[in-house]
């Protein structure tokens, strides 16, 4: 029997509520529907009503790189779901340029709002009611690339090594009520969003969408319900004495 096949069975999140960003599509979408089949109820959010999201999954169209977007959230997440137990900031992404010195101002600042302020803002506006009820998770998902600091994605990379330091400094402070944070970070996933990326940077070094092609140390590339698992494992009570830390899933890909 599969390890979601046992989660879904025990359904070990019925009666908890939680908040996905980003589940229209790849991970966040795994995360929405491994959430749903351990039971629980699931409010998502993509910046388009045009975006599908997963059967018996609520959903809200806001842009969680601005503080109305994040706003917006919360306050559907009251509305619809009286309340948050566990928080899932998995709205993220990136474009590469040629260079590190080729990168806007504009990226810079986007990035910033997509991959690190989105999490801070939604934490501000979500975690004091779990302080208040002494209980909660939340995950913030990263990326294993952060250690690479790769030229190209430099902007991305450095906004995310930001949440991961973030997602430590709130977990010891959310510690003394119960709430746990911990962070994910994604190897290398077969995703629509991540074979865009990469094509686009085989572009950009003249090699062609296949020039990443050399696989982890596991043999594969990452799927999403792999990193979907990970955020279950962080979520549930099996995780329950674990705050602080960032689990890398990513086939053996990255030194850790």
């Amino acid at each position: 029997m599969t390890t979601a096949m046992k989660n879904s069975d025990i359904r070990e999140l019925a009666g908890k509520r939680a908040v996905v960003t980003g589940g229209s599509r790849g991970i966040g979408a795994a995360i929405v529907r491994r959430l749903l089949d351990a039971g629980a109820e699931v409010l998502t959010t993509a910046r388009s009503e045009a975006s599908p999201v997963p059967e018996g999954a609520a959903f809200v169209a806001a842009d969680v790189r601005t503080r109305a977007g994040a706003e917006a959230v919360a306050e559907a997440a009251q509305e619809v779901l009286g309340g948050v137990d566990i928080l899932v900031d998995n709205a993220g992404g990136a474009r590469p340029f040629p260079n590190a010195w080729d990168i806007p101002d504009e990226e810079w600042q986007d990035q910033l709002d997509l991959n690190y302020l989105a999490s801070v803002r939604l934490d501000s506006l979500l975690t004091p009611g779990m302080r208040e009820r002494r209980s909660g998770a939340v995950v913030h998902v990263s990326s294993a690339a952060v250690p690479t600091s790769a030229p190209p994605f430099l902007h991305y990379t450095a906004a995310k090594a930001a949440l991961q330091n973030y997602s430590r400094g709130l977990a010891l402070e959310l510690a003394p009520f119960g709430v746990r944070v911990n962070a994910v970070s994604p190897g290398r996933t077969a995703t629509p969003g991540g074979e865009a990326t990469r094509e686009a940077w085989g572009k950009l070094v003249e090699e062609g969408p296949g020039q990443d092609s050399t696989a982890p140390p596991l043999g594969r590339d990452g799927r999403p319900d792999d990193i979907a698992d990970a955020v279950l494992f962080l979520v549930s009570d099996r995780s329950s004495w674990l705050t602080g830390r960032n689990l890398t899933v990513d086939g053996g890909e990255f030194p850790v």
